[in-house]
């Protein structure tokens, strides 16, 4: 099952597998709530799930797969090598992590490495995560005052906004700033929509 918001990349997809004698597309969805469920109603042996799709991310949808199906197999298909994104979706459940500019070939023996049980995660992805696994990750908290920095608020703006005090949203910047080894608030939303920390 091929689960992913825009059209041309499931034709795509969809060719690649089509030439396959040991694969078939059972299932599209374009997106979270759809590929709960297809998957419901297919049980396809491999789920290909993209991450940013609107109504329910393929985080959200993945969460819920592997609560109905703990044995569901799931390949993450996307744009983004960010270390936070690829451990996020790890730990919803997923088996792989593959990005999207990976070749044909690479596709399709990923599918099958999952089809024979084996975790399957790209030497660029691991190389991302290993290098963060040992910082301290942001909290909740200021991962949410990240986002509304990211939208341009100032830290009164953020302060009202999180229903906090203006200190403790300085407080929070402070931390993220050491966190994420960044010189200043720009430097901070940059690292952190590099490693899929916030959205863009």
């Amino acid at each position: 099952m091929v689960v992913d918001d825009h059209p041309m990349l499931r034709e795509g997809i969809a060719a690649v597998i089509e030439g396959r004698e040991d694969m078939q597309l059972v299932a599209e969805a374009c997106d979270g709530y759809e590929a709960v469920e297809q998957y419901r109603a297919h049980r396809p042996d491999i789920v290909l799930m993209d991450l940013q799709m609107p109504r329910m991310s393929g985080i959200e949808a993945i969460t819920i797969i592997r609560r109905e199906f703990p044995d569901a197999r799931i390949l993450v298909l996307t744009t983004y090598k960010g270390d936070a994104r690829a451990v996020q979706a790890l730990k919803a459940g997923a088996q792989g992590y593959m990005l999207k500019s990976a070749l044909r070939k690479e596709l399709t023996d990923t599918i099958r490495q999952l089809g024979e049980g084996r975790r399957c995660i790209p030497p660029e992805v691991a190389s991302e995560i290993a290098t963060y696994a040992l910082d301290d990750a942001l909290t909740v908290r200021e991962v949410a005052v990240l986002g509304c920095v990211a939208s341009g608020n100032s830290n009164k703006v953020v302060a009202g906004l999180l229903a906090i005090s203006e200190e403790t949203v300085k407080a929070h910047m402070k931390n993220i700033l050491a966190k994420l080894g960044a010189k200043d608030r720009t430097h901070a939303v940059t690292i952190a929509i590099r490693r899929g920390i916030i959205s863009p």
